[in-house]
């Protein structure tokens, strides 16, 4: 006796999905008359991670055009690292600023 179990295969339609990346941000940093070159190579070694050579390339050129570019990142952390920025600063009496740009 042969049992028929009603299985029946059924062809599934896939539809493709579409990833696409976050927009991405620049982080840039602005020049004062107060905050000290010593401060912003600190802020750009730690919270950007920058080596010390990058980290002084990027302070002269604040200190000489006005802004400098830290870094391109998603909105979420290049806001992070702008708020951790303006905080560190202004705990020490700075006010350095950073702005966010869509890269």
């Amino acid at each position: 006796m042969a049992s028929d179990t009603g299985n029946k295969t059924k062809a599934l339609s896939r539809t493709e999905e579409k990833v696409s990346t976050p927009p991405l941000f620049k982080v840039l940093m602005h020049n004062d008359d107060y905050t000290t070159m010593e401060f912003v190579i600190e802020v750009l070694r730690e919270i950007f991670h920058k080596s010390a050579t990058e980290a002084e390339k990027i302070m002269l050129t604040i200190h000489f055009q006005g802004v400098g570019h830290c870094g391109t990142f998603p909105f979420a952390i290049a806001e992070t690292k702008a708020d951790q920025v303006r905080l560190r600063a202004r705990k020490c009496g700075f006010p350095l600023r950073c702005s966010l740009e869509e890269a």
